[in-house]
């Protein structure tokens, strides 16, 4: 009994993994035990981790309030600069001589101006100094005449440079805990045209305090706002790690499917590896007698003519043979690797080219050919392998208008939103046809998929493996208005 259960022990051992054993083997369990055992830790960790993140966002949002306030206050300040220098220090030097803040009609205009450029800000306070620091004007009573400048920053204003500060102190709330904060600014006033020899003089110095604790009371409030939402998230996230140990069979079933697809892809590419090699036989061997029969028939057609010049029994062996020479060479192309040769070579000409060939097929048809070459000058490619692609492209291109139409080709260099290009060259085919059916556009380059009646449907299949031999892509899509687009892109170097 005992010798049983440990052979049975052992060949559970060397059992090789299966779907069960993928769900139920330790190599699968452990993992989840671990998120088990240390859910609780990882959930206090990223608790304490977003609440730092938190704080840190709202201290950079109680920056980003103070940076803004200052350039609000200097504007502010250059603001009341102006009208304070225009509206008033003008007016009463030509009104009065010269200016008396003792005098209570001018100190009356002060105040109006001054009251009137604040109104609708959250300005608590607005003092003025003399160059001596004294108190010349100011919004609050009691203080106009006192010596309250003796501050570094007053000193600097003098000097032609502003400057602000954060000052912090209890507010009225319960045990102080609303702050109350106000930004002190001092600023220069200094003189404006049109008084000849006061521009940009230094008059006097404004002191200005802005009430800064509604912005920050809702950053506060955004702070805490931000911590509420970061322990609902990783209660959430707690949540969410614990359900992964009841969702453990379902997700490593997925697993299990995704690498099933993936063996059919390596079986599927396998079986195209096979045929091929089917392929590459069967053309050989189709091609040997395919010969003596276009020779013998080229022989028939000569001595038919002599006797029988209406006869046309040999013109459509011809024909025929040379057709099914066509489509024994698409096999081979395809069965057989497309290895490019690269050397500097001309897009331009190889295009040139091609449509040479075609010109009387074109023509025959009646089909209009649009040229809009605009480079690059050469690229490093095999020039036969480009030359019997674009063959393929373009003779799909002629197929698709039997009753004519225009062919549009057009090379160039495409360039990114940054201005840099991809080091590719760009090929544009395009023609006025019926077009593809969206529904087929993923088959399109499917080796012996076809919608013509006539083709063995390894045409674009043959395009895809040369343009992905030379490092490139070829896409195929629906015409702006008709017909089709076929796009080829190919690196301008092999390296």
């Amino acid at each position: 009994m005992a010798q049983q259960q440990e052979d049975t022990k052992q060949n559970n051992e060397n059992r090789p993994a299966t779907e069960g054993g993928f769900l139920h083997g330790n190599e699968f369990v452990q993992p989840f035990r671990l998120v088990k055992y240390f859910s609780l830790t990882g959930f206090i960790v990223i608790l304490i981790f977003t609440l730092v993140l938190s704080f840190i966002i709202s201290q950079q949002a109680k920056t980003v309030v103070l940076k803004k306030s200052g350039d609000y206050a200097l504007l502010l300040a250059n603001n009341l600069n102006h009208q304070v220098f225009l509206q008033f220090v003008l007016p009463a030097a030509m009104r009065y001589g010269r200016i008396r803040l003792r005098d209570p009609v001018q100190l009356k205009l002060l105040d109006a101006v001054v009251r009137n450029t604040i109104h609708g800000f959250k300005v608590k306070r607005v003092n003025i100094y003399d160059l001596e620091g004294n108190v010349t004007y100011s919004t609050a009573e009691g203080l106009i005449g006192a010596k309250g400048a003796g501050a570094a920053a007053y000193e600097d204003a003098l000097k032609g440079k502003h400057s602000s500060t954060l000052i912090t102190r209890p507010g009225p709330g319960l045990a102080g805990l609303e702050r109350v904060r106000v930004l002190r600014t001092f600023f220069p006033f200094r003189g404006e045209k049109p008084v000849q020899g006061a521009v940009g003089q230094v008059l006097g110095v404004f002191e200005i305090f802005q009430d800064l604790s509604d912005d920050y009371a809702e950053v506060t409030k955004f702070q805490y706002l931000s911590f509420a939402i970061s322990l609902v998230f990783t209660s959430l996230l707690f949540l969410i790690l614990r359900q992964i140990l009841v969702r453990a069979e379902n997700i490593i079933e997925e697993r299990n499917e995704e690498r099933r697809r993936l063996e059919e892809k390596l079986h599927h590419s396998e079986r195209l590896a096979e045929l091929g090699q089917m392929i590459s036989a069967v053309a050989h061997e189709i091609r040997n007698p395919l010969g003596i029969i276009s020779s013998t028939a080229e022989i028939l057609q000569t001595k038919l003519k002599a006797y029988e010049p209406d006869n046309r029994l040999s013109d459509i062996i011809l024909e025929e043979s040379r057709r099914l020479n066509g489509i024994v060479t698409e096999f081979l192309d395809f069965a057989r690797p497309q290895v490019p040769r690269p050397e500097p070579c001309s897009l331009k000409n190889i295009l040139e080219k091609n449509l040479l060939f075609l010109a009387p097929s074109l023509d025959k048809k009646g089909i209009e050919v649009v040229k809009n070459f605009k480079g690059p000058e050469s690229i490093e490619a095999d020039p036969d392998l480009l030359y019997r692609a674009f063959l393929n492209v373009f003779m799909n291109a002629a197929q698709a208008m039997p009753e004519g139409g225009q062919i549009t080709v057009g090379t160039s260099i495409p360039y990114g939103r940054d201005g840099q290009h991809f080091g590719q060259a760009q090929v544009v085919i395009a023609d006025t046809g019926k077009g593809i059916d969206p529904d087929q556009a993923d088959a399109i380059f499917t080796p012996f998929f076809t919608t013509k009646n006539r083709g063995s449907g390894l045409g674009l299949a043959i395009v895809k493996n040369i343009v992905e031999e030379h490092k490139g892509w070829v896409a195929v899509e629906p015409g702006p208005e008709s017909g089709t687009r076929v796009i080829i892109r190919l690196p301008l170097s092999q390296d």
